[in-house]
């Protein structure tokens, strides 16, 4: 898949969701619709139950992610002791 601009999709406004990044016209934060992914939902799964969204948006949502990553200062996560 080519590169998505993220910018077309996920915006940040005071008066929604406190700023959080949302994807546009709908209050569906980043934050949540990873969260969706990280409890094991499906991309059809979301869709079927967010009809506002589309494959699209989805792919923004992780765009955005990786990008805000990069601009992250990683640290190392010790192994829990066995």
């Amino acid at each position: 898949m080519p590169d998505i601009d993220w910018r077309k999709f996920i915006h940040s406004d005071p008066e929604v969701l406190l700023g959080k990044p949302v994807v546009k016209g709908t209050r569906l934060s980043v934050e949540f619709i990873l969260g969706l992914f990280s409890e094991g939902w499906t991309e059809q799964q979301i869709l079927e139950n967010y009809p506002t969204l589309t494959k699209e948006s989805l792919h923004a949502v992780f765009a955005f992610a990786t990008e805000c990553m990069r601009e992250e200062l990683l640290y190392a996560i010790p192994a829990e002791a066995v």
